[in-house]
Formats: structure tokens, sequence, C-alpha cells
């Protein structure tokens, strides 16, 4: 009686009668039950999406005047939270039969720091605005150039000034669908901070920016913050440290349970956090700490060539491009560095075959794999069915070691690829590109939406695709402490962002 088949053909767990044997869990051939036992205090639910279900425990609380920060691991409902804050999503206190009234909700949180915003949201007189984390949305939505999008948004006389800050000017007569990610950004967040709000919510900032643009947006928020409560989920813990007053972490198990912690000082919840023990919850969220190490590469070994970068050029109505030639060599990895829109991206869609050069050729037989840096998950088909058209290797135990465990995607082999988060997603599609067979693989921006727990095991993951095989990797990305420990070589690209870029 405690599994039964439901209407719709699935299994279902009744919560009541399992007294948490653990049989099912290791019985299920998909991996696709867990049982987790709650401390007492988490009986009541912020929000369920329903029976057997994601369950989220705690919100951040938005102060006046204040950045208020939230870290935490990818798919624990750090974007649910903001979902239910901005009015986006009621929360049900775990009741998803019925629906639950605004008064039991206020009721439930009486006394707390919440009770006033949500009595103001439940009334409809909060105003928020909204960054999402996935901006790749805006040219679904919008069609027509950037500065057409922003003065609609130009509810606070800033614009001109923010436009200047962020260093729009150059792409205001360029089109949406053409902006590369972190001049897409850039124009979310400038939308975002534009708009006259009460509170403002900001889903991940810093993916795509290079680390001037992710100081100027920092100015930019904190300016903002001294007027209006803002509250930030970022995985970038230098711009959090910088930019947020105080901290809520959020830890849980992914797709299955989060739990949101009361306030923290800054230094103090990032440095629990990456310890992984919470003092004042008496909680250990992870085994291990998260420590940054400094990588020495070895000189003295010799790699032989693998291919050649000839030289070749490439103009677009307003951006050229240039590259100078080169070699990539077997068993490296190699790192792509440069400011936004000067580039790279174009240079890895030439590599990858994507983009014809207007000078130049690659006469070399290379095999290339791309991971680009919008992804695009409009399939309904499931991760591991995804993964077993591409790899026969799918179930040996190399495969599984390899790229399965480190990147963490036993937990969402079942899911659909449409129904998955920013981070699960980005996951999938760096297994994706090192599950062909190829000789190069081109990685542009992986570290996007990752916590800083994923980001180190992404540098694993690279030296083992690499070592003692006839391969190399070319990296694309702006997160300098990945950059500089996975990679032996640098590609540095060079000139004016949106007009002209040089590869040296």
């Amino acid at each position: 009686e405690t599994i039964s088949i439901d209407e719709n053909k699935k299994a279902f767990v009744s919560e009541e009668l399992c007294v948490g044997c653990g049989i099912c869990v290791k019985k299920c051939p998909f991996e696709a039950i867990d049982i987790i036992t709650l401390p007492e205090e988490l009986e009541y639910p912020t929000h369920r999406y329903g029976p057997n279900s994601f369950v989220l425990y705690g919100m951040p609380a938005p102060v006046q005047g204040k950045v208020t920060g939230v870290l935490g691991a990818n798919g624990i409902g750090k974007s649910t939270s903001v979902k239910i804050l901005s009015g986006q999503l009621t929360p049900n206190l775990g009741i998803f039969e019925e629906q639950v009234q605004w008064d039991s909700i206020l009721k439930k949180y009486a006394g707390t720091e919440l009770f006033d915003y949500l009595q103001l949201l439940s009334k409809g007189g909060v105003k928020v605005s909204v960054k999402p984390q996935a901006i790749d949305i805006i040219p679904k939505v919008f069609t027509g150039v950037v500065r057409d999008l922003l003065k609609t948004t130009d509810e606070r006389g800033v614009l001109s000034r923010y436009i200047e800050q962020l260093s729009l000017t150059t792409i205001l007569d360029q089109e949406i669908k053409f902006l590369s990610g972190g001049e897409l950004q850039r124009v979310a967040l400038t939308a975002a901070l534009a708009r006259e709000a009460d509170f403002y919510f900001l889903d991940e900032i810093t993916p795509f920016l290079d680390i001037h643009q992710r100081m100027a947006a920092a100015d930019v928020i904190r300016e903002l913050a001294e007027l209006k409560p803002i509250i930030l989920i970022e995985h970038d813990i230098a711009i959090l440290d910088m930019l947020a007053d105080t901290v809520h972490i959020a830890y849980g198990k992914p797709a299955v349970f989060g739990i949101i912690t009361q306030p923290k000082g800054v230094r103090v919840g990032i440095n629990q956090y990456l310890e992984g023990f919470l003092v004042e919850e008496n909680v250990r969220i992870r085994d291990y700490p998260v420590t940054f190490e400094i990588n020495v590469h070895d000189k003295e070994v010799k790699k032989h060539h693998l291919m050649s970068i000839p030289v070749m050029s490439k103009k677009f109505d307003r951006f050229s491009l240039q590259i100078n030639g080169g070699e990539i060599r077997a068993g490296e990895v190699i790192g792509v560095v440069g400011a936004n829109g000067i580039g790279k991206t174009t240079f890895a869609q030439l590599l990858a075959g994507a983009e014809k050069p207007d000078t130049g050729e690659i006469t070399e037989t290379v095999r290339v794999s791309y991971k680009p840096q919008y992804i695009k998950a409009e399939s309904s088909d499931s991760v591991e069915f995804t993964l077993r058209q591409i790899t026969t290797s799918f179930d040996s135990s190399r495969y599984q070691h390899d790229i399965i465990e480190p990147l963490s995607l036993s937990t969402i082999l079942q899911s659909p690829l449409n129904t998955l988060s920013g981070g699960e997603l980005q996951r999938v599609s760096i297994a994706v590109c090192l599950s062909r067979d190829a000789d190069l693989y081109i990685l542009d921006e992986p570290s996007a939406h990752l916590d800083v727990e994923q980001r180190m095991k992404l540098t694993k993951i690279f030296r083992q695709q690499v070592d003692g095989k006839e391969t190399a990797v070319l990296i694309i990305d702006h997160d300098i402490y990945l950059v500089d420990f996975i990679s032996e070589r640098l590609l540095v690209f060079e000139g004016t962002p949106g007009v002209e870029g040089r590869a040296t």
C-alpha cells in the first residue's frame, strides 16, 4: 500500500505510510527515489510543487537599504524563493491539494521579518523588478534593437547613466538576437535596474561578464541599494562578498528539498558555506570543504602538434575579427580570455565550422566538439536518452566515473531537458560535448550558472579529458580562477568590444 500506481499510471509513494526502510531506494533501477528524514522544526514547508516533489523551507527576507545575498548549490530552491517574493508564485505551505489562502500564509509568518512584506504582496501593493536567470529567453519575447527595448524600461530617468556605466553605447543599435551572452546580461541588468520598483530581485548577474563588467555592475547595484532593498542570488563569491550586507545559505538535496537559513554576516556565511558546516544550525551540508589550490603547470613536458590555427579574418556589419594564427598541442588545455563582444565566441565558431572565415582556411582534418555559449533546451527527451544518442559508452564504469558522477547527473537522468534549471542544463551540455568522439573540445562559458563546488569539479573533468590522450580542450570563460588553474597556455583577445577584436 505504501507504493501504488496513480490514475496517471505513475508510481506514488505514500509519505504517511512510509517508515523509511530504504528498500525502494535500493530497488528502484533509475535511482529516482530519495528518502530524507528532516529535523522536526522543518515540519512546515514554505512551498511544495506536488506529491513526492521538491519542497522548500524558508525564504530570504528583503531589508530596506541593503543587499541581501543568497548563496548555495543549484537546484535547491533559490530561484523558487525569488518567484514567491516577486509575486510570480504563491507559497502553498506544502498544501498542494487545494488553493491556500493568503490569511493562512500570513498567520504562518506572523512575527517574522517577512510578515510585513508578504502582507503588502498579498494586497498587490508591491511592485517588483526581476532580472531572471535565463536571459536567453529575452530574444524570444522581444524583437528589435537594444535602444528600443531599454527605452521601455526607463521609469527612473537613469537609463543614459546606466548605459554609460555598463558600456552599452556601442550596441544600442544592434538587434537583440545578435547580442553575445555578456552583452545580453548587461542589457537585462540595465532593464531591471532602470524600472521603478519597491524591491529588486537579481538572479545571477555575473554569468558571461568579464571582470571589468562585473565590477561596473556591482557599482550600479550598490548605488541603488542605498535607496531600495535588493535580493541577489549569485555564485561568484568575490562579487557576493563585495556587494551583500547579509547572506542566506541555501542547502539541501537538489531536486528533493531545499532549506534557506536565517541571515548571516557575509564573511561568516561564505566561510561556513565553503567549510561545509553551518555553525548556528549545527548542520553539515557537505562532507568536505571547498578549497582553492594553486596549480603549478609542468613546463618540462613537451607535447606534440595537434592542429594549426591559420591566420583568419571575419567581418560582420558592425564587427571585425582578426586571428593571427597559432598551434594547439595534444594533451593540453588552453584558456581563451578577453572582454565581452571581442570575438571569442566567433573564434570558437570558426574552429568548429559553424562560421566560415572571410580569409584563411583550416586545412587540417580535426574532429571538433563544441559547447556553445547559449544552451537551448526545447526537447522533452530525458537526459539519459540524450546522452545515449551521443555515446555508446554510457553504461561503462569509466563513463559513469568520468562524466556522470563528477557532473552530478545521476539524479536528473530521467528529467526532460526542457524542465532543467540553468545549472542543470549547463552540466548536461558539458556532458554532451565531452561525450562525443573528438580531437578538440571547445567549451564556451562552461562555468556559467554553476556553483563554486561544481566549478572545482570542472577542472578535474577537463584534465581527465586530455591526460594521456591525443586530444585538447579550449576553455572560453571569465572565471579567472578556473582558467588559471586548468590552463597551460592562454589565447588573449584584445581590441574594442563590439567593434573589432584581435587574437594574439
